[in-house]
């Protein structure tokens, strides 16, 4: 009996009004643009273990995942503002000086600057403040435990307030509807379904390997790791505090990621009951697509299955340009193509009866 091959995991992330999905060898983003028609990239990608493999190592493999996502997930959405082709501005006199004299073009140095701020962002409203609140009800007398566990909930309510508010934010909301694109997508993969929307559209926006999941799997295993570290080893300085925390961080991405990947591969009841509390909350960091958006989502599937499709227009940059999720699929694409000739043939000959008429 032949061996069956093991299915790889393909994944992805929502950006500006489209999809990117990234296989073990490919990276791949599909954005729609206002005139309907939708551009793709695709790039090869090499992890950092190919390099350096101690990087991919069970337990440092997750804090470098954690800092890759992160520069990753930035250039992709910088990658998909630009193909969405509607700020084709000339730079300022400003950016030009400040480009010539870091000697880096202006993309790379505003998403420098974003991901700075990013972090500064994060640090402070997930490390610092519930930092903070540890101090204050340690320094009111409240146990460790006590302390560790109230800082914890306000770290978790933070998160949870700041993804509601997210969501409010109309643009935002729309690119959760493009996450939920991509897990649907996902799962239509791994069920072995035919990817088209209507398939797509059947599956759930709830997916186990979602990076809003792994926040809070981050979040958890941090407050049982200082329930412990805080009994040991109190600390009453608050910047010390601080620190401490995020020395702490690698260690915390680094069990954090073995367990979710543990938990999305397995279906014990256990499994399901621990992963159920970071499935609720990408109710709030997804919603329903439509199918527009599901396109983009199989395009990019598509793209990191079976390659760019050959002989398509593209732009001047180099992205190819598609106008139905067929075209990427090599099967479907024959049937595209000749469904679309079946229509230009009676365009074709309606010049030649007008004349005859005539």
């Amino acid at each position: 009996m032949a061996k069956q091959e093991k299915q790889v995991d393909i994944g992805g992330q929502a950006v500006m009004e489209g999809v990117m999905m990234r296989s073990p060898e490919i990276v791949a983003v599909s954005v729609r643009r206002p005139d309907g028609s939708i551009v793709v990239k695709k790039s090869d990608y090499h992890p950092i273990s190919e390099k350096h493999p101690w990087m991919g190592k069970p337990f440092i493999r997750g804090a470098v995942n954690m800092v890759m996502m992160l520069k990753t997930g930035m250039e992709t959405l910088s990658d998909s503002t630009a193909m969405l082709g509607v700020l084709d501005e000339e730079p300022t006199k400003f950016e030009k000086w400040l480009a010539a004299k870091l000697g880096k073009g202006i993309d790379k140095i505003v998403m420098a600057v974003a991901i700075v701020l990013a972090v500064i962002l994060s640090v402070g409203l997930f490390i610092a403040i519930p930092a903070g609140v540890e101090s204050l009800l340690k320094s009111a007398g409240m146990s460790p435990v006590g302390y560790t566990l109230l800082g914890g909930i306000v770290k978790i309510a933070i998160l949870i307030a700041y993804m509601a508010f997210c969501g409010m934010v109309p643009d935002v909301r729309r690119t959760f509807q493009y996450h939920g694109a991509e897990h649907r997508t996902v799962y239509c993969h791994e069920h072995k379904k035919p990817l088209t929307p209507a398939n797509a559209m059947q599956e759930i926006n709830l997916h186990p390997r979602c990076g809003t999941a792994f926040l809070l799997i981050v979040f958890t295993i941090s407050i049982l790791l200082f329930l412990v570290l805080n009994v040991l080893l109190p600390i009453n300085n608050y910047f010390l505090r601080l620190g401490f925390h995020l020395l702490m961080l690698p260690i915390v991405a680094g069990v954090s990621y073995e367990v979710l990947k543990g938990l999305a591969h397995t279906e014990c009841l256990a499994a399901r009951i621990l992963r159920w509390p970071g499935l609720q909350m990408q109710r709030l960091t997804t919603r329903d697509p439509d199918e527009s958006m599901l396109e983009c989502a199989i395009i990019s599937m598509n793209v990191c299955l079976y390659g760019l499709p050959k002989d398509k227009p593209t732009t001047r940059e180099g992205w190819t340009i598609l106008h139905d999720y067929r075209e990427s699929d090599p099967v479907m694409n024959a049937e595209y193509e000749a469904e679309q000739a079946a229509k230009a043939v009676p365009e074709e000959a309606a010049p030649a009866d007008e004349a005859e008429n005539g």
